[in-house]
């Protein structure tokens, strides 16, 4: 056995800087992923039946194919359309908010929808206009119901984050990739990157229980 993990420790520094790479990516794309989760929720109970389909056809589409082909198609396709190229940075945040705007939308959706009725008739009762009824009252419900499917959903897109490596991404496991190119030791960077991730998800558990714990608090 050929371990040596004192090896890769002057490489630590430059692998340790990929996790700004990763959190810009995650972060940027998880609350553009959750505004048009949002408008797609919307739109999936909508009494305007082409913003029904469309809502439910963009999800199947998104929810139907690979995260990974669909980061390649906008990465390496998209510049045969448009014209020109698109950075693998702003391919990832594109790929990753539209991907996770199809989930997130029916999580959101599946909310709204277990919301009290009460709730909504009462609101009417008051004469509240429907569009401040959902944004005042029926949103902020259903965001404190399904808070831990959408942290659930933040952690995975986190760790989903690994195969922007694809498209030369310089993320932890891109770094973690190079200098085990350098050193002809894969192993040793490799799960070094590993525990990055893993103490990442702890983190994310961790406050996505906290933030849980205080809303419940504050009923």
């Amino acid at each position: 056995m050929d371990l040596d993990f004192t090896a890769i420790l002057p490489s630590l520094p430059y692998i340790l800087k990929g996790i700004g790479v990763t959190l810009k990516i995650v972060l940027v794309a998880g609350l553009l992923g959750f505004a048009f989760g949002i408008i797609l929720a919307i739109f999936k109970i909508s009494k305007y039946k082409a913003l029904h389909w469309f809502a439910d056809i963009y999800t199947s589409i998104f929810r139907g194919t690979p995260l990974i082909l669909q980061l390649m198609i906008i990465y390496y396709g998209a510049p045969q359309i448009i014209g020109f190229e698109i950075s693998s940075y702003y391919a990832a945040v594109a790929s990753f908010s539209l991907n996770s705007a199809a989930y997130i939308s029916e999580i959101i959706r599946a909310g709204i929808l277990a919301v009290d009725k009460g709730q909504k008739e009462a609101a009417q009762a008051l004469g509240v206009p429907g569009n401040r009824m959902m944004w005042d009252i029926i949103l902020p419900q259903a965001l404190k119901n399904i808070l831990p499917a959408l942290m659930n959903e933040f952690i995975t897109l986190t760790k989903e984050s690994a195969i922007v490596t694809v498209i030369a991404a310089n993320d932890i496991m891109r770094r973690a990739y190079i200098v085990g190119g350098d050193q002809y030791r894969f192993f040793e960077p490799m799960i070094f990157a590993g525990m990055i991730y893993y103490l990442m998800v702890i983190s994310l558990t961790f406050v996505g229980k906290l933030v849980e714990r205080r809303l419940r608090q504050s009923d």
